[in-house]
């Protein structure tokens, strides 16, 4: 699968948001997927595909515009989803559980964006980004990437604990 920025982006949103919120009368273990991507050897992991399925509900979400009615500013908040990272080749997996998150998206008219987000966030950098991946990093604190408008991520700032995704899905 080829990667458009508007995939690229929407996925970001969802993973680097922790997505949704868990559904209050299934257990989200339980649900079917509302979402899964599939992400080919080298692009999420190094050696090996990675299935990524969503499962959850609601997170409230806010626009802000300036005085000609562009979008200049998106911040989302709330428990997210539970995501759930599988290893295509061996089937091992690591469920990660809903938790809370807060991601403000500014906007510039050169179609480019600053991201920080606080909580309990997912991060996957592919070749393309900087630092280069492919990686898929959990962070737990705060952190700051740019998007340019070719939909190239660049990493600014983190602080906190992370954990390695990928590592973890290769044991």
């Amino acid at each position: 699968m080829t990667w458009s920025l508007a995939m690229r982006s929407t996925f970001a949103a969802m993973v680097s948001a922790s997505a949704l919120l868990a559904a209050a009368t299934v257990s989200a273990a339980d649900a079917p997927p509302d979402a899964v991507f599939e992400l080919p050897a080298g692009t999420a992991c190094a050696a090996f595909d990675v299935t990524v399925e969503v499962r959850g509900g609601t997170q409230v979400a806010k626009e802000f515009t300036d005085k000609n009615g562009n979008v200049v500013r998106r911040i989302s908040a709330g428990k997210g989803s539970e995501l759930t990272f599988i290893n295509v080749a061996t089937g091992e997996s690591l469920a990660l559980p809903a938790n809370g998150s807060v991601t403000h998206v500014s906007l510039r008219p050169d179609g480019s964006s600053t991201w920080v987000t606080t909580g309990h966030n997912v991060l996957i950098l592919f070749p393309t980004d900087v630092p280069a991946g492919p990686s898929t990093t959990l962070y737990v604190g705060r952190v700051v990437f740019t998007v340019d408008s070719d939909g190239v991520f660049a990493m600014t700032d983190t602080n906190g604990t992370s954990t390695d995704i990928c590592v973890a899905l290769s044991g």
